[in-house]
């Protein structure tokens, strides 16, 4: 006979054998000392009801069997770690005990006012202290999520008064969060403490800032630099290079937080001034702490956030203590600023802040300064309207000038002939608006200055033959862009608008300048287009 068939390669036997080990270790490793845990507390809850049900125990005795069953299940975790060291067993009953103590609280002082909510708090206190212990002992999530955000949520599920105590119980929970934090990477714990925390901290400011305004700011003030830790302080202690995404959520909620809050504290006690002057104070601390985190053992990444976040608290600041011009000019100087940051950093966020402030600026000239129908109706004031277009102008052409290229900055740096052409497009509509203004007689908003308009076209016309020109004997492919997009906006001006609006006369000298324009336009581009290609090499 023939050779014997050969087994499968030892590869695929040891592969095979681990699939069982794994899924022998999941089954009787983590799965059954689980389910064990959860079938314990399940029993004593379904044991607890049929005594309630049938008259053995009364609401003492309940409580106490809970507890103490709830703190046998920890006795044995704990029992189990000692002797046999970290197995899922131990954690299963240390987690389920943990979760019962909290229950038994909760039924002492919400279901049936044994204790107070006070003494209720105390006892929360005490469990998340035992679960935080052991969580960092342990090193284990669960365990920690139980015992901390437990906790931190003890206010909420004892139904504890709004008071200073609740408040002093709850900052000290989010310490030893923050602690906890500070020691072990856990990104859940972060945004866990965030979301418990916040509300009860906002509702207790509610109910404290009319009569003590200044407690309730220091206060605020305390919880945002407890949060800043909580988002950033493992990075302080351990670098890291990447930033974190709840690192940044929370920085970011925090910083929302501290200013809306505390602005809309101040300017309901009416410190309307005090109030603008938070924002300010909220966004400098940012950036304060960005720079100071860029001197750190800190990420750059995370340094850089933390000052993008003062940055865009700065740009809410400037909305409420400026308008106007004077508010554009604010925006166009601090996209000017990130440009120069980014030219110097290569920081691609510097980059997304100088589009995001020409943005601002940009929308609240359209919308205040010169809108729209400024083009058809003139502008209220020529003076601001011109200021603002000018500011705006002048920090697209800054910003051109020093947005990186894009091997730094990558496709951001394709953003320079962009800014180019704002600069174009904000000096044309400056041009455009102080032209209809100027010329405007006292017509109605339904009918248009018949003058302005004819003036208008030519002024279109006249500058995009000026920029095709000029881009032929320069041999600048942006500017022949730039004169043929005129020409057109032109083009279409005149047939589509002047011809249906503007009376005979009007309409006549608005395509007569148009055509000899036109021609002038198409006689340079043959003649000089021509000549180029001749002396090209």
């Amino acid at each position: 006979g023939g050779p014997e068939p050969s087994g499968p390669p030892p590869a695929a036997r040891q592969r095979a054998a681990t699939r069982d080990i794994d899924f022998e270790e999941l089954l009787g490793g983590r799965l059954l000392a689980w389910v064990g845990g959860l079938a314990i507390l399940l029993g004593i809850v379904f044991f607890v009801a049929m005594a309630v049900r049938r008259g053995w125990i009364g609401e003492e005795l309940r409580v106490v069997l809970a507890f103490l069953g709830s703190g046998a299940l920890v006795g044995v975790g704990l029992y189990l770690f000692i002797s046999q060291g970290r197995t899922q067993a131990s954690l299963a009953a240390v987690a389920s005990g943990l979760g019962g103590l909290y229950a038994s609280d909760v039924a002492a002082t919400r279901l049936y006012d044994l204790v107070s909510p006070v003494v209720g708090l105390v006892c929360a206190g005490v469990v998340g202290l035992l679960g935080t212990a052991i969580a960092i002992r342990w090193r284990t999530r669960l365990v920690g999520a139980i015992g901390i955000l437990g906790a931190l949520a003890s206010p909420i599920l004892v139904q504890a008064e709004t008071s200073g105590t609740t408040l002093a119980f709850m900052a000290i929970a989010l310490v030893a969060a923050v602690g906890v934090l500070l020691w072990q990477r856990w990104d859940w714990l972060a945004a866990g403490a965030f979301l418990l925390s916040a509300p009860q901290l906002v509702v207790w400011l509610e109910d404290s800032y009319e009569d003590r305004l200044g407690l309730a700011l220091a206060v605020l003030a305390l919880f945002w630099a407890l949060y800043v830790v909580a988002a950033i302080g493992y990075e302080l202690r351990v670098p890291v290079a990447t930033l974190r995404a709840s690192s940044a959520m929370l920085l970011l909620a925090n910083a929302l937080l501290f200013a809306a809050v505390g602005w809309v504290m101040l300017h309901e006690s009416d410190h309307e001034n005090a109030a603008t002057g938070w924002v300010v104070v909220a966004a400098a601390a940012h950036v304060l702490l960005g720079g100071f985190g860029f001197r750190q053992r800190m990420s750059r990444e995370i340094a850089a956030m933390v000052v993008a976040v003062g940055i865009g608290l700065s740009a809410a600041a400037l909305g409420l203590a400026l308008d106007g011009p004077a508010l554009v000019i604010g925006w166009c100087a601090e996209a000017a600023v990130l440009a120069w940051v980014a030219s110097s950093t290569s920081e691609r966020r510097a980059v997304i802040g100088t589009v995001a402030f020409l943005t601002l600026a940009g929308g609240h000239i359209l919308a205040i300064e010169a809108p729209p129908e400024s083009l058809y109706r003139g502008v209220d004031d020529l003076a601001e309207a011109v200021i603002a277009l000018l500011a705006f102008a002048v920090a697209a052409l800054v910003s051109a000038r020093f947005v990186p290229e894009e091997k730094t900055v990558g496709a951001l740096g394709r953003l320079r002939p962009l800014l180019q052409a704002a600069t174009a497009v904000a000096l044309v509509y400056l041009g455009s608006v102080a032209i209809v203004d100027l010329t405007r007689e006292a017509e109605t908003a339904a009918e248009p200055g018949q003058t302005p308009q004819v003036l208008l076209s030519a002024f279109w016309a006249l500058v995009g033959f000026g920029s095709l020109l000029f881009g032929l004997l320069r041999d600048d492919r942006r500017f022949r862009i730039a004169g043929f997009a005129l020409l057109t906006a032109a083009i279409a001006k005149v047939f589509l608008f002047d011809l249906s609006t503007l009376e005979s006369i009007y309409r006549v000298l608005s395509f007569i300048a148009l055509g000899l324009l036109l021609l002038a336009a198409a006689f340079a581009y043959q003649r000089i287009r021509a000549r180029i290609v001749e002396e090209a090499p």
